[in-house]
């Protein structure tokens, strides 16, 4: 279902400020955590120490939003 929208406004005006403010809590500390673990290790900078599995172009295809909708998940257990 849908959440009305004064809980939305609601959340939107406390949770995301708190949740923002311990991502920013968080950055602040990242520089001295990130020296003492693996300074060197930086796969987004240096791409050869990726050690994930690359995916073939021919895995990939383009999946549009109308055909996700009708997706039957009835076989699934939780």
């Amino acid at each position: 279902g849908s959440l009305p929208k004064w809980v939305v406004n609601r959340v939107s005006q406390f949770v995301a400020p708190k949740a923002m403010k311990k991502i920013y809590k968080a950055g602040l500390k990242y520089p001295e955590w990130k020296r003492k673990h693996d300074p060197g290790y930086k796969p987004w900078v240096y791409p050869e120490q990726n050690t994930l599995p690359s995916v073939s172009l021919a895995e990939l295809s383009v999946q549009h939003a109308d055909s996700l909708e009708n997706i039957d998940e009835t076989g699934l257990s939780e």
